[in-house]
This record gives structure tokens, C-alpha cells and sequence, in this order.
């Protein structure tokens, strides 16, 4: 679900029921609350000039914590990525809030909470284009479109649009420079990553978002969630909990807009 709070702002993601009622969760016993993250998925999770943890998944964390009334024990800690999944079953974290993949793989070693937030595919056209969109196909019929070869996107365009034509890239910056100087017609790729380059000056204000946001649990995933040890459903409850809770008092958006301003979807 999609809410939009004025006619010319980002649509902010909401995954919560407005009517859904989820119980306060008891953690007064626990004496930490560790989540573990990396430095390298920015804007998630980073180090920013400072050399401090920072990025979106790193104040969505502190602000489960300020809902949870857990900030006294609340703790993010930095870890390589291969050294996430140990330290988490070894016990040296309660929860990891880093980008893990939502799988029938990984729900064998992770209890996962809902998504907070799907990771959507998009279009991306010069602002030359002369088209609505909601005339994202007719725009594009028989178009070059450039996509990154052999990822989600390459076979999400292919199955989906059958009617364009793509033209892989090895690297997204490849791409980019490609668009800008009319080698290609659009761009299919990562909503992030997009919408970073757009407001980007290698951009240059050359090209807009088209159509979309195209989301597909099947090619991206199911969206980004906590990941909490398998036989931690009371963890697992309360983050869904704060999760619900964020949503409805409008401090999920607030994250949201400083992270993605000019939005995902």
C-alpha cells in the first residue's frame, strides 16, 4: 500500500494495516539489544565523513529502540558482511539490520520481521520524452533499454516487456553515460540507485523517473526486513511492533523523506 501525503511529494511506503492492533511487547528482562550492520551498503548503512555509523537502516534502528523504550540497551554494531550470520548465532547480537535477503534459504537460519521496505525496479528516460506515465509501454514500444547484464533487472525487463529491447551493460555507469548521450532510449534498473543518480551532477538534471515503481517478490525479493535469531519470536513481535507503530506516527515517513528525498516509488 501506497500513501501519498500531498499530490507533489515522494509516495511514502507503508506496509501496516491502518485497522491492524499489535500488542506492546514485554522486554524489560533483556538486558541488551544489539543489532548488527555493515559500513558498506550506503544509504542503508555507511560511514559517513565522521567515520560514524550512519544511513537509513541505522536511524530506523534507534528509532524501534526509542518505540521499544529500549535505548538504554540499545546497541548497533559494525560487521563485515561474511561475519554477520555467526555473530548472530553465536549471541553476539539480538538482530541484524543489514540488507539480508527475505528466501526460502535464509528463513532457515533467520526469523524474519515484515518488510519496511521493497527495493522497487524503475524506468529512467530523458526529460526530452513527451510521455505520461501511465504510457510507459507505448512510450518505450520497440526502445533500446539499458540494463545491467545477468541481473534481476535483465530478466525482470525481459519477462515483463517483451516488447522493448535490451541492451546489457556491465556496469551501471556504463549505462548512465549511455542515456545521457542517446545510446540508449531508457534505463530499467535498481529504484535506488536511480533515484541517487538523478539527483546526482554527473546527472546533470538529464533524465526523470518513468512509470512504475515495479515491484516482484519473484526477481527482487521480498523487500528488506530484520533478521533475529530462528527461536526469537518475541524479538521478532516487537520489531513488528515498532514497525507498526512508526508507521502510524508518522516517524517511518520522517526517515524516509531525509534518506530518499526525492523517493523510491
Amino acid at each position: 500500500m501506497l500513501v501519498t501525503p500531498l499530490a507533489a511529494a515522494p509516495q511514502i511506503p507503508n506496509y501496516v494495516d491502518p485497522d491492524e492492533r499489535l500488542s506492546a511487547p514485554e522486554l524489560s528482562t533483556r538486558t541488551r539489544l544489539r543489532f548488527l550492520t555493515t559500513v558498506d551498503f550506503p544509504p542503508f548503512n555507511f560511514l559517513d565523513q565522521s567515520q560514524r555509523l550512519a544511513g537509513f537502516n541505522v536511524d530506523l534502528a534507534r528509532a524501534i529502540c526509542e518505540v521499544l523504550e529500549a535505548l538504554e540497551v540499545c546497541q548497533i554494531q559494525a560487521l563485515p558482511w561474511t561475519e554477520l550470520e555467526l555473530a548472530l548465532t553465536s549471541g553476539q547480537g539480538e538482530a541484524i539490520i543489514a540488507g539480508t535477503a527475505v528466501t526460502a534459504e535464509t528463513r532457515n537460519s533467520f526469523r524474519f520481521t515484515r518488510p519496511y521496505l521493497e527495493l522497487p525496479a524503475r524506468f529512467v528516460v530523458p526529460d526530452k520524452m513527451q510521455s505520461a506515465d501511465a504510457e510507459v509501454i507505448m512510450a518505450l514500444d520497440g526502445k533500446r533499454v539499458g540494463v545491467i547484464a545477468g541481473s534481476a533487472h535483465e530478466a525482470m525487463l525481459r519477462s515483463w516487456f517483451p516488447a522493448l529491447r535490451p541492451v546489457t551493460f556491465e556496469r551501471l555507469q556504463w549505462a548512465h553515460d549511455a542515456l545521457r548521450e542517446d545510446n540508449v532510449d531508457a534505463l530499467f534498473a535498481d529504484g535506488v540507485q536511480l533515484s541517487f543518480w538523478l539527483q546526482s551532477r554527473a546527472a546533470a538534471g538529464c533524465c526523470r523517473f518513468l512509470g512504475g515503481p515495479y515491484r516482484s517478490a519473484h526477481f527482487l525479493g521480498e523487500g528488506l526486513a530484520i533478521a533475529v535469531a530462528p527461536e526469537d519470536k518475541e524479538l521478532a513481535a516487537a520489531f513488528d511492533h515498532a514497525l507498526w507503530q512508526l508507521n502510524r506516527n508518522g516517524r517511518f515517513a520522517e526517515l524516509y523523506l531525509r534518506w530518499f528525498p526525492a523517493g523510491l516509488y
